[in-house]
């Protein structure tokens, strides 16, 4: 594979698992970790149309497959982090984490306390239109810079994303590079209490200090968790999880944890193909139990080590 100068880091035959939460997965054919839009651009520009490109955030909600990924992964790093306030708005880079972006906005007293507690990076979280609390990023979206697979710099606003619950419909082959939000005003001290408050409820309840990437499943319900007393769960995915005798099952290294069973978790030596075998049984599950459908919330991506996908 020929490739244009770049004033970046290219890592060919580069192993993913590492940079990925639930650690595993293949090499890609080659890593690109771009020192500024301005190298990423002219590198995309250079670039064989032919060859894929695909983003790759911090990892949070992805399972790479043991075969690896056939393309260039491009990974923001530094030039991709910083994080500015004004009057009733934020712009973060696309590699500045979900939690730095909530305590620096606090700080500055702006509320987008709901990303606290999501896990990952900003350009993550505009392309699942991550939420949590009753808020999603749609809800506080202004606009944001990206890198078009041509190498043309653009802005995307509301009309070019076509949000909808943990989807976005992004321009294939996009490099989010930084976003801003509107946020509104509130005292930083409330805002730091209610993100605390948040983080103790999350780790009541979630396996954080497991190897996991979030939610497997998107909610039948087609929402998120409001974080009231009036939440309903009918159609949450850990209820039909449950229900369907789920909770806890073991495949591998892979399981869904026995704490919040809609948390896949590596217990140590899981594959990709354990974690991707896991959920397509739990689905099989659901299904077979109460016509349910569940949706993947994690990424997977890549090709698997033997040639078949698990089912």
């Amino acid at each position: 594979m020929d490739l244009p100068q770049t004033t970046g880091v290219l890592t060919r035959g580069r192993p993913l698992a590492d940079l990925t939460w639930m650690r595993v997965g293949g090499p890609a054919d080659v890593l690109f970790q771009p020192a500024d839009e301005a190298d990423l651009a002219q590198f995309l520009a250079a670039l064989d149309p032919a060859i894929p490109v695909f983003p790759m955030g911090v990892g949070s909600n992805l399972i790479v497959r043991d075969g690896g990924l056939r393309a260039v992964v491009i990974r923001l790093g530094r030039g991709f982090n910083g994080i500015e306030t004004a009057a009733g708005k934020v712009t973060a880079g696309a590699a500045a984490l979900d939690a730095h972006v909530a305590r620096k906005a606090a700080t500055a007293g702006l509320d987008l306390t709901f990303l606290r507690t999501i896990p990952g990076a900003i350009g993550g979280a505009l392309k699942m239109n991550a939420g949590c609390y009753g808020s999603y990023v749609a809800d506080h979206f202004v606009s944001a810079r990206a890198v078009l697979r041509d190498g043309t710099s653009v802005t995307l606003t509301p009309k070019d994303i076509h949000f909808a619950y943990r989807q976005t419909d992004l321009p294939e082959g996009a490099v989010i590079t930084s976003v801003s939000f509107r946020a509104d005003a509130g005292d930083p001290a409330v805002l730091e209490a209610r993100m605390g408050e948040q983080l103790a409820k999350r780790d009541a309840t979630q396996p954080t200090k497991d190897r996991s990437a979030g939610s497997t499943f998107r909610n039948p319900a087609g929402f998120s968790s409001t974080g009231r007393a009036d939440d309903t769960h009918d159609l949450k995915a850990w209820k039909v999880i449950d229900e369907a005798g789920m909770r806890g099952a073991i495949r591998g290294g892979a399981q869904m944890s026995e704490m919040h069973s809609n948390f896949m978790i590596n217990t140590g030596g899981a594959t990709a193909a354990d974690l991707e075998g896991l959920g397509e049984e739990v689905r099989k599950k659901v299904f077979q139990h109460s016509g349910i459908e569940l949706q993947w919330e994690i990424m997977r991506v890549g090709d698997p080590a033997g040639g078949k996908t698990p089912e």
